[in-house]
């Protein structure tokens, strides 16, 4: 993709859905959806799932961090990283930032290549949703409070269908910034 400018669009959601969460998807072709929240993940496993999501997409901010940085996130008992895997494969992941109070970021969605086009992405992020609201008391190993607000950010260099996707499933667009890439 290199050089250029792109925009960043920032979203928000202010209250809970109020829908129940989406039902598990039918996969074309078979094979078992598992979801599985990774505890302390080693920083080598979550640079794969970015990597690999985000290779298509110009994610490469990451990458470039030094990995006692990457960990510093990505081991945070406070962020949460859950893996979606299809017939025991890693299909895609979210991971949850309670770092700041009151507050949820949806700090990474997204399936891997070979994920893309079989309707899981709707259901994922419904559940990444859900999931962000979801009680503390509810949610086993939660240590962070209760939210206020759900955030989330797209730009122009993800999929087509992210930013409409996070629209329709219940985000409202905050504000928007102008950027350029340097290659």
């Amino acid at each position: 993709m290199g050089a250029g400018p792109y925009t960043v669009t920032f979203l928000e959601m202010t209250a809970p859905p109020r829908r129940a969460p989406p039902p598990q998807p039918f996969v074309p072709g078979g094979g078992s959806l598992a979801l599985l929240r990774a505890e302390r993940p080693p920083v080598h496993f979550f640079l794969y799932l970015y990597a690999t999501v985000g290779a298509e997409y110009e994610w490469t901010d990451r990458l470039r961090e030094p990995r006692d940085q990457v960990a510093a996130f990505v081991q945070d008992p406070a962020v949460e990283l859950n893996v979606l895997y299809h017939a025991g494969s890693p299909a895609g992941f979210y991971q949850l930032d309670f770092r700041e109070a009151g507050v949820c970021d949806l700090a990474y969605f997204g399936l891997m290549p070979e994920a893309v086009g079989l309707k899981l992405g709707p259901w994922l992020l419904g559940t990444a949703i859900h999931d962000a609201w979801s009680p503390p008391e509810s949610t086993p190993g939660r240590t962070a409070a209760p939210i206020e607000k759900l955030t989330v950010n797209t730009c122009t260099l993800d999929h087509p269908a992210a930013l409409p996707l996070y629209q329709r499933m219940g985000f409202n667009p905050v504000r928007r910034e102008e950027h350029v890439r340097s290659e």
